[in-house]
């Protein structure tokens, strides 16, 4: 990487509406708030529990791994936290690290306080804290580390401290309604002051915490070091037990070893940053952003793909109950596919463990194949949704995301193997599912009564979202047939050949769907032009120009929603008016991002300031990626070789002089992506 990534601002005066600092390995999920040793929130990719509200399958929040406390003099930092001043708070995205610098007026002494946290890309069980403190007069200090449950849903199965040597405690812990269990066991040391007291507490309902009491000299530095390994029983049915054995392993390696590992897998993932040439300094700084979160809300070791908020939890908002949605695929996915192919591997073996319940969710609704759900249960890939459950009976293009989705896996990586024992049987299934959904008519074919992207009440006959994306997953169920050497469905080519497409034949361009007029409900939803981009369908030059100039044009009454909104620059791009596409980014992304830590949030601020800010959504970091790497460069994995896969000219936002990518994977090869302003097609140079 020529240059590091620009990593947000420090802060140096917390704000009450500000959200904790969000940090994770796509396995454990942290809120660090200005404080990091109190009220820390911590979820766990797998861990899965009833909500409390909504009584639905849902995340459950995990027992926080870094907590603590300093004690000064019996006065105690989590009894007055309101005595701790923030001095700096500052996220370096080079390697995934929180520093936090504090100072705790206890009355009888100052403590300067300096919190190092971070979560493991190589361990990803693990995550690490070091606590350093300084005392300006003589005191009594203790410093303590925790595992603490207190005031999360959920209650104890299992408690044990010391069980092994090295290992100061472990426990288990069962999710409200009893769904699952998580374990953790946690390791710590002192520096600098060598005739401690160490203590745990013994209780059978106590948290999990370790004290070392010592006087403290003034001027002198006491560093307190932590690792906590957290395992779901998704990964383990003895989390607890495997928690313990992890931190050992981890301990054995030591702190510093593990934080430089944990920055060297840093810098090969930032080999594939993506760099906008000739954009203003902030837009690299918003790209740096999105993709440091997309990164670090995915891993190859997760059991559960990732939510539409990552491993992002905070007590304010609902975060969707973890579910897994259709926007992960369609957002999320295709970055990773050119950036980090393990850990879109890991996304879509989710979707292919749960088959099963695809199906059965098909076979109750009167069809054959597989019909993935709206919203997607961790456990078994059920659905989930709340309430009445509206939208899974009519948002079905989430099964043509996931199919297309696995396509463009083995195109982009060219695993024969993978296409045959995991993609085939999704694919094939899905293909099936539209061979039941369609009606014939004299039309052709026809898909009736759905939801496109635009989610409202009433539905549609022939969304433009949902037929594109079926003409395309038969087109490539066929592709996927032949590599395998499958039998493709006997009716699949005629299906995708007549499936209605809904296009105005007076301006050439795409409609949302049968009738669609602006003034309906949510009417300006780009609908046509992401199905366009999302599914890399050539619907010929003259309907693409048309479709995109007419999205773009409407867009002010949609730019400020979410998951299509970052994708509007790219639409006027691809429609040639650069100038409006430098507007409907900013106005489409940049407007999402929220201070501290450069957060992209689900709605604008701006357009709706009555929304509860909720981040980082996975949808809008991931649109705005695939915005830059595909829809501007013109891109696009294809059954041949790399080389051809630039299929249109490369469109930019006005000053934007290209696009580069160090390192991106093609078909299990580096590659370098430039794309320039002005050339006919982007190019993958193999390196």
């Amino acid at each position: 990487m020529s240059t590091p990534p620009l990593s947000p601002r420090p802060v140096r005066r917390w704000q009450p509406h500000f959200l904790p600092a969000y940090l994770s390995n796509g396995v454990i999920g942290l809120r660090v708030p200005r404080i990091p040793l109190v009220d820390g929130v911590s979820i766990l990719s797998g861990f899965a529990g009833v909500h409390p509200l909504d009584r639905v399958e849902s995340f459950a929040r995990a027992p926080y791994p870094l907590a603590g406390d300093v004690v000064v003099d019996d006065v105690r930092l989590s009894q007055l936290p309101e005595r701790a001043v923030l001095d700096e708070q500052a996220y370096d995205f080079s390697c995934g690290e929180l520093r936090t610098r504090f100072h705790f007026d206890a009355g009888t002494a100052r403590v300067d306080v300096e919190v190092l946290t971070l979560c493991s890309r190589t361990q990803p069980t693990v995550v690490l804290q070091e606590t350093t403190v300084t005392v300006d007069r003589a005191c009594d200090v203790t410093l303590e580390a925790a595992v603490e449950p207190a005031g999360i849903p959920g209650g104890w199965v299992a408690r044990d401290v010391g069980p092994v040597a090295g290992i100061d405690g472990s426990l288990r812990w069962h999710s409200h309604g009893g769904l699952c269990t998580c374990g953790a066991a946690y390791t710590t040391e002192l520096a600098g002051a060598t005739d401690a007291d160490r203590s745990t507490a013994a209780g059978e309902l106590e948290h999990l915490v370790t004290g070392y009491a010592f006087r403290a000299r003034a001027g002198r530095r006491y560093r307190l070091r932590q690792l906590t390994s957290l395992v779901a029983d998704a990964l383990h049915h003895e989390p607890d037990r495997q928690a313990i054995r992890l931190v050992y392993a981890a301990s054995e390696l030591g702190f510093d070893t593990l934080r430089a590992d944990n920055r060297r897998a840093w810098d090969d993932i930032w080999r594939s940053r993506i760099q906008l040439v000739g954009a203003p300094r902030r837009w690299q700084a918003l790209a740096d952003a999105a993709f440091f979160y997309l990164h670090s809300s995915v891993h190859p070791s997760s059991p559960t793909s990732t939510s539409l908020f990552g491993l992002s939890y905070w007590p304010n908002y609902h975060y969707y109950r973890g579910h897994v949605m259709w926007d992960i695929e369609a957002f999320a996915l295709p970055p990773l596919l050119l950036t980090y192919p393990p850990a879109a591997r890991a996304m879509l073996d989710f979707r292919a463990d749960r088959l099963d319940a695809a199906r059965f969710n098909a076979a109750m609704f009167g069809y054959r194949g597989a019909q993935f759900p709206w919203e997607s249960s961790l456990r078994r890939g059920e659905e989930a949704a709340p309430d009445e459950g509206s939208a899974a009976g009519r948002e079905h293009h989430v099964s043509l995301d996931v199919a297309h989705a696995f396509v463009q896996y083995v195109r982009a990586t060219g695993d024969v193997e993978y296409a045959r024992r995991r993609a085939w049987p999704v694919v094939q299934a899905v293909a099936d599912w539209i061979e039941s959904r369609v009606v014939e008519s004299a039309r052709g074919f026809e898909i009736r009564r759905v939801t496109g992207v635009a989610e409202k009440e009433r539905p549609e006959n022939n969304s433009a979202f949902v037929n594109i994306g079926a003409i395309t997953v038969l087109r490539e169920a066929i592709e996927l047939a032949e590599l395998v050497g499958a039998v493709p469905g006997a009716a699949w080519p005629r299906i995708a050949r007549r499936l209605t497409v809904p296009v105005d034949r007076r301006t050439r361009r795409i409609r949302n769907y049968d009738g669609h007029r602006r003034t309906d409900e949510k009417g300006d939803t780009p609908d046509a032009a992401a199905a366009l981009l999302c599914f890399g369908y050539d619907a010929g030059a003259d309907v693409e120009l048309a479709t995109y100039r007419d999205n773009a044009a409407r867009a002010d009454g949609y730019v400020g929603s979410p998951m299509l909104s970052p994708l509007l620059g790219a639409f006027a791009a691809r429609a040639g008016d650069q100038a409006r596409a430098v507007e409907l980014f900013e106005r489409g992304y940049a407007e999402f991002v929220i201070e501290p830590y450069a957060v992209t949030v689900e709605y604008s601020p701006i357009v709706f300031p009555e929304r509860t800010p909720a981040g980082p959504f996975t949808a809008n970091l991931g649109g705005f990626l695939t915005a830059c790497l595909y829809g501007l460069t013109g891109i696009q994995p294809g059954p041949g070789d790399p080389d051809s896969w630039g299929v249109r000219p490369v469109a930019l936002p006005k000053g934007w002089r290209g696009i580069e990518v160090e390192r991106v994977w093609a078909r299990g090869s580096e590659a370098r992506l430039v794309a320039r302003r002005g050339a006919e097609r982007a190019t993958l140079e193999l390196l």
